[in-house]
């Protein structure tokens, strides 16, 4: 259940290239954290109304939760000002995470989509593979994978691993000798990325979740701005879409319409 909190930060640091880590204590919101889900932001500033949703990169020791995210506007340009000792107010966690099936795990994470699967590697109890795939040899969060598992790397320029993005990093793997028996996929990046994990999954007969990137007003499932195109009718609207925020932001890659 989702609970709205002022907490206290712990951490803040700066990654570089426009990446920011903040850290901040909240027990019970840590406790009932999964991967895949996030939290609402909100600003200190009442001009700005809506909150920020970011995704949740790591549930920490002593009830701390830790989101790696982009400077793309006055909110997070906000965020990356604070310091520790002061607080935020948040609200989470929301949304669905990804479920783990107990296969071979290969996580595949673009620019900030690459955090939330961290969360996930450490759960999921089994060896997994990630292709990480950045804009240039401007990394992070790499050694944070490195220390878990394999690790492949794409770059958009090429100055660091593949040039290309995870599929073709991925690709490469299999023809280098990489197995995909048994294997599901977990993706989160931009939309042409998990349209490509979705064609991937499809032509290898794998299952594959992928983690929707959608603004959003709420974060609750009431407004229905950030509905996404489905194979399905929903339940709740009667057509053929969901609520990314409420229904997702982790759907099943092949109930999603990404054409």
């Amino acid at each position: 259940m989702a609970l709205q909190a002022r907490v206290k930060i712990t951490k803040c640091a700066d990654l570089g290239e426009g990446i920011f880590e903040l850290v901040f204590s909240c027990p019970q919101m840590a406790g009932e954290a999964r991967p895949g889900q996030f939290v609402n932001v909100y600003s200190d500033d009442g001009a700005r109304l809506l909150p920020r949703p970011i995704s949740i990169c790591e549930i920490l020791d002593a009830g701390q939760i830790r989101l790696v995210y982009r400077v793309v506007g006055a909110g997070t340009k906000e965020m990356s000002g604070k310091k520790p000792g002061g607080e935020l107010t948040v609200l989470g966690p929301l949304g669905n995470g990804y479920p783990f099936e107990g296969k071979k795990a290969v996580l595949l994470g673009g620019g900030v989509g690459i955090p939330p699967l961290l969360e996930l590697e450490k759960e999921i109890g089994i060896p997994a593979a990630a292709f990480l795939g950045y804009r240039s040899d401007k990394t992070f969060l790499l050694d944070d994978f490195r220390e878990k598992g394999p690790v492949y790397v794409s770059s958009d320029d090429g100055s660091i691993g593949i040039k290309g993005n995870v599929i073709t990093a991925l690709e490469k793997a299999v023809q280098d000798g990489f197995s995909l028996d048994g294997a599901v996929l977990y993706a989160c990046g931009p939309g042409p990325m998990l349209k490509g994990v979705k064609n991937f999954a499809q032509q290898h007969g794998l299952k594959a979740y992928i983690s929707l990137e959608e603004r959003m007003a709420c974060g609750i499932g009431a407004c229905l701005g950030c509905v996404c195109k489905t194979t399905g009718v929903d339940g709740h609207s009667g057509v053929k879409n969901a609520r990314v925020c409420k229904d997702g932001p982790v759907f099943d890659a092949g109930e999603v319409d990404l054409s």
